[in-house]
């Protein structure tokens, strides 16, 4: 019972826009230890306005289902506006229908995917999930150009996960990886602005929040419009 407890209060504050500012260093020291120190001295912390103040995202080298090499920060987030969630493969629960719902998002972005907005996917499973293996996957859902899949080393992964705050307060529900897969971080890196999303909720939803955050679309439905 208290799992579950502790289970929907997490949930809860992260649906509320709490963000990570609750969760702290308290109870992640051993966590952290097992990146080998690699983690950021202090983590990321929200100031109620959907405004991520943190140290910069590590710009560790990952690795797209295309097989390119990119840097985390500099090459997929440094003055963009994301779409970030977590996922794997083998996943049998809630990936599937997560990559699907996203791919609704995707098409309704249409031309801007890529170009305004960039849409990413990481694995939690890097240790299994090969650019090879999640090109397969990309292939199977019929995942369009502009929506890169990620994966590298299982540390780096693990050190992009936390920063971006996927992450439980219990360190054995954090072992979870089921428990990563349903959420999607959005942010305007060059705002500092940041917000988060169910991976299941209606695509017009998580198409709101990305709008919210992306002044382009201000500038687009003038255009049309005007």
């Amino acid at each position: 019972m208290n799992k579950e407890k502790t289970i929907m209060n997490t949930r809860r504050e992260i649906l509320a826009g709490m963000g990570v500012a609750a969760l702290g260093l308290i109870g992640l020291n051993a966590a952290w230890q097992r990146l080998n120190s690699k983690m950021p001295s202090t983590t990321a912390n929200w100031d109620g306005r959907d405004t991520l103040s943190a140290t910069p995202f590590p710009n560790v080298t990952l690795y797209t289902h295309e097989g390119e090499a990119v840097r985390f920060y500099d090459d997929l987030i440094r003055d963009k506006v994301v779409a970030i969630n977590m996922m794997y493969a083998q996943c049998a629960g809630i990936c599937p229908k997560a990559t699907a719902n996203l791919l609704q998002v995707q098409n309704m972005l249409g031309e801007r995917v890529g170009r305004d907005v960039f849409m990413y996917s990481i694995t939690l499973q890097p240790e299994q999930d090969s650019p090879k293996k999640l090109k397969q996957y990309t292939d199977q859902y019929g995942i369009k150009a502009g929506w890169k899949f990620l994966t590298g080393a299982p540390e780096d992964i693990e050190l992009v996960r936390f920063q971006l705050g996927f992450f439980e307060r219990e360190i054995d529900l954090d072992q979870v990886k089921e428990n990563h897969t349903g959420m999607v971080r959005i942010g305007n890196d060059a705002l500092k602005r940041w917000s988060m999303a169910p991976a299941l909720s209606e695509p017009q939803q998580i198409m709101a929040t990305i709008n919210h955050l992306d002044p382009k679309v201000v500038h687009t439905f003038h255009e049309k419009h005007g």
